[in-house]
């Protein structure tokens, strides 16, 4: 039986990479992806990637710091399908750069709307359905930078929201254990998609060096010899969302290739 047979699962975020692997891994594993980001025609793009016939997606544009387009997202999801079964919040405001020092704080804030309070605004939305339902699963994905800052950027305010994020997982946790709906986080480390593709392409030209120098880089941080991908971490996303999962709550899983260790 595949893992989210019948199930079906809100994805925010879907854009090139991590979102779109979340997407693609809920429908390879039997289920039907709900797809949000705030521009449609990578949604257009991505559904119809991973699902040519359209029999198991679904999206809307969707901007989750705007409370009424999150709740019409998780219409969308009814409408089609029924049901929620879970949600995956991918959606992040990641590109803010620096410390303490040269600091933005209304930036700061912006970037609280969208990383901590837009994730809770589509949870919020999506609690009906998970309900009625009768139980689910809601994904926050984190970052391990929340935990221990890398040495290479810095990203002070996005490891910030992120924080914020899993310590209000505990609390959800407890909030909406009686109704069976589960909390958990996902916490990527160094991984290998279009952001640290980027990165690797940015840090060579800039540096003068070839592309795989800054690979290992990265990689020789890992116990596994290799960076982990934006797909391991979507099926690390996809197993939390299924019933495989069933009594972990509250949880924080570290997708790393063995950097950080805890």
């Amino acid at each position: 039986m595949s893992l989210l047979a019948g199930k079906t699962v809100v994805v925010s975020g879907v854009g090139a990479g991590l979102g779109h692997q979340v997407a693609a891994a809920v429908v390879r594993d039997g289920g039907n992806a709900v797809l949000g980001a705030r521009t449609e025609s990578h949604l257009a793009k991505s559904a119809a990637e991973i699902d040519p016939d359209g029999s198991h997606t679904a999206y809307r544009g969707t901007d989750i710091t705007d409370e009424s387009q999150c709740e019409a997202l998780a219409e969308v999801a009814r409408e089609r399908f029924g049901r929620i079964d879970a949600v995956v919040h991918v959606a992040a405001w990641d590109s803010y750069f620096g410390g303490i020092e040269d600091a933005d704080f209304a930036t700061w804030q912006s970037v609280l709307d969208v990383n901590l309070l837009g994730t809770l605004r589509m949870t919020r939305a999506c609690l009906p359905s998970l309900k009625e339902a009768g139980g689910g699963s809601v994904v926050f994905i984190g970052t391990q930078s929340a935990v221990a800052a890398p040495s290479q950027v810095r990203q002070a305010a996005y490891a910030a929201s992120k924080g914020a994020l899993t310590s209000a997982m505990y609390s959800l946790a407890r909030e909406l254990g009686p109704y069976r709906i589960r909390v958990n986080t996902v916490l990527p480390g160094w991984m290998w998609g279009p952001p640290v593709e980027a990165y690797v392409q940015f840090t060579a030209h800039t540096e003068k060096v070839p592309e795989a120098e800054v690979l290992k880089r990265l990689s020789d941080r890992m116990a596994l010899p290799e960076l982990a991908t934006d797909g391991d971490v979507a099926d690390a996303a996809v197993f939390l969302a299924s019933e495989r999962a069933r009594a972990i709550t509250g949880q924080s899983l570290l997708v790393n290739a063995g950097e950080l260790m805890r």
